[in-house]
């Protein structure tokens, strides 16, 4: 992240996490709210996804509450066959994350489907792929969602201000 943010940059990325505007114009209304245009707003978004600060810019929706059931997902998987078994997994539409873990079950991933019916087929399918030895379904008991939302502009005046 070889890039220096300036003082727009430092807002535009605190603004974007923690106030996005549900508007039919949110980079105008940011712009306004940073003194500069819509454009600049994208432009400045751009340069910061290619620089690394940003990875995604995005909703977040409550799958729950849309409708959808989810579940994390382990399996133990041939080291021979995990990279092709997880870019079949990860061609599932539903998969939102998907990782190898230093253990036995040493490919995670999360499913998100439509309904209970159409997750147990999607996990059904999984579990026959060739090179998957166990696959298990960890459906959450309890949910808890962290959200990290960083201030990204500088302190003036040291720790103390």
């Amino acid at each position: 992240m070889a890039k220096e943010l300036d003082e727009v940059d430092q807002e535009l990325l605190t603004t974007t996490q923690r106030n996005f505007p549900l508007v039919a114009e949110p980079y105008k209304a940011i712009g306004d709210r940073l003194g500069i245009d819509a454009d600049e707003v994208i432009e400045r978004l751009k340069d910061l996804k290619d620089a690394g600060y940003i990875r995604r810019l995005g909703g977040i929706f409550s799958s729950k509450k849309l409708g959808y059931v989810s579940t994390l997902v382990a399996t133990k998987v041939d080291e021979d066959k995990f990279y092709e078994i997880a870019d079949k997994i990860s061609a599932y539409h539903g998969v939102t994350h998907n990782y190898r873990r230093n253990h036995d079950f040493n490919l995670w991933f999360t499913l998100i489907a439509p309904s209970e019916e159409k997750l147990e087929e999607q996990l059904a399918e999984i579990a026959d792929f060739e090179g998957i030895n166990v696959l298990r379904n960890l459906p959450a008991e309890r949910f808890f969602k962290i959200g990290v939302k960083l201030d990204m502009r500088e302190k003036k005046g040291g720790e103390d201000s």
